[in-house]
C-alpha cells in the first residue's frame, strides 16, 4: 500500500520540524551570546556557561528531538520484546519517548478534526444506517479472516468464516448480519495476530501516527489488509481510487464515533490506558484462539522477572 508511506512522512516530520525550529532558536542565541563576548573577553567562561544553559532550555522545549535523541539507546534485544500489560515501560514500551510526542500529535488531530467529525456524524447519521455500515465492513473482513485461520489450522473456524460471508452477501449485501443468528459468530483476524498464534514476538508497543496504537509485528496488518480487502481488485483504476480511500476514511469516523460513549473511562495518564488495554487485548485474541480463554491472560505477573526475560512471551503461549 504505497498510499501507508505517507504516514511514515508523517511520523518524520514530527521530529523534523521541531528540529529545524529548535536549531534556528539556537543559531539565534548563539549569536547573541557572540556579540556579547566580543565586548568583554573576561566574560567567555560566562558566556559558555550561559550557552550551555540555553541549549538545555532549547532542548527543553523542543522534547522531541530529546525523543528521537532516545532512539540511539535501542539495542536489538529491545525490539524482540514480547510486549505485554504486565510488563514495566522499560520492557514493553522502549519507544516511549517518541510514542508519547506521536501521541501528542495524533490527540491534537483527533481533538481537533476526527473527534468533531464524529460527534456530527453521530448525531446526524441515524443509528440504523451507522449500524448496517458497521455490518458492511465487517463482512469484507470475513474472507481476510478465513485465510488467517486457515494459515493457523483452524479449518473448522475458517469455514464458518467464509460461510458468514456468503450468508450476508446473498442475504443482505452484508448489510445485515443474519449469519450471527444462524449460530455462525464473527472472530476478527489479522496477519499479525496469526503470528503471534506462531509463537513470533510482537517487537515493543509502538504509536503510529493517524493509525493509533500497534506492536511492530501488528504493523504489516495495515499493508496486508489493504491488499485483503475485496473492494480493493474491482475498484482497482485511477477513477475509483478515491471510493476506496472515501471508504476508509468513513470506516475510520464510523470507529471513532464508537468510542465517544466510552472515551470518559480513560482517566489520567490516557496514554499508559490506552497502551495497556490495546496490549492486553492482544495477548487475550491469541490465548482465546488457542483454547486457554481469558484467564490465560495475566495482567500483572509478580513472578516475571524483566532482567532475566527481555523476551517475555507468556501472553502467546
Amino acid at each position: 500500500m504505497r498510499p501507508y508511506h505517507v504516514l511514515w512522512a508523517c511520523l518524520l516530520s514530527i521530529g523534523l520540524t521541531s528540529h529545524v525550529s529548535a536549531q534556528d532558536e539556537l543559531s539565534a542565541q548563539e549569536n547573541s551570546d557572540n556579540a556579547v563576548s566580543t565586548n568583554s573577553d573576561s566574560d567567555d567562561k560566562s558566556s559558555q556557561e550561559n550557552s550551555s544553559a540555553l541549549e538545555n532550555e532549547a532542548a527543553s522545549k523542543h522534547p522531541r528531538i530529546e525523543a528521537l535523541r532516545e532512539l540511539k539507546n535501542i539495542t536489538k534485544n529491545d525490539l524482540k520484546v514480547n510486549a505485554n500489560a504486565a510488563q514495566p515501560d522499560a520492557v514493553k514500551d522502549p519507544l516511549q519517548p517518541l510514542n508519547r510526542e506521536i501521541y501528542a500529535f495524533n490527540d491534537m488531530i483527533d481533538r481537533n478534526v476526527a473527534r468533531p467529525i464524529a460527534v456530527q456524524y453521530k448525531a446526524k447519521v441515524p443509528g440504523d444506517v451507522r449500524s448496517s455500515y458497521s455490518l458492511f465492513r465487517k463482512n469484507l473482513s470475513e474472507p481476510w479472516n478465513a485465510v488467517n485461520q486457515l494459515a493457523q489450522g483452524r479449518f473448522s473456524r475458517a469455514a464458518k468464516s467464509l460461510g458468514r460471508f456468503t450468508i450476508n452477501t446473498v442475504s443482505s449485501l452484508g448489510l445485515a448480519d443474519p449469519a450471527t443468528r444462524l449460530g455462525l459468530a464473527t472472530e476478527e483476524e489479522s496477519l499479525g495476530t496469526t503470528l503471534g498464534y506462531y509463537g513470533i514476538p510482537s517487537g515493543p508497543y509502538v504509536m503510529l501516527p493517524i493509525l493509533g496504537p500497534s506492536t511492530l509485528r501488528h504493523s504489516v496488518d495495515y499493508v496486508a489488509e489493504g491488499y485483503a480487502n475485496p473492494l480493493t481488485y474491482p475498484m482497482d483504476n485511477n477513477h475509483q481510487t478515491g471510493l476506496i480511500w472515501g471508504n476508509r476514511a468513513l470506516g475510520g469516523i464510523n470507529t471513532r464515533s464508537k468510542l465517544l460513549d466510552v472515551e470518559s473511562v480513560l482517566q489520567g495518564d490516557r496514554y499508559s490506558a490506552i497502551r495497556d488495554i490495546y496490549l492486553q487485548r492482544l495477548a487475550f485474541q491469541i490465548a482465546e484462539k488457542k483454547g486457554r480463554g481469558q484467564e490465560a491472560v495475566a495482567f500483572v505477573d509478580d513472578d516475571e522477572d524483566d532482567s532475566n526475560h527481555p523476551t517475555d512471551t507468556n501472553a502467546d503461549k
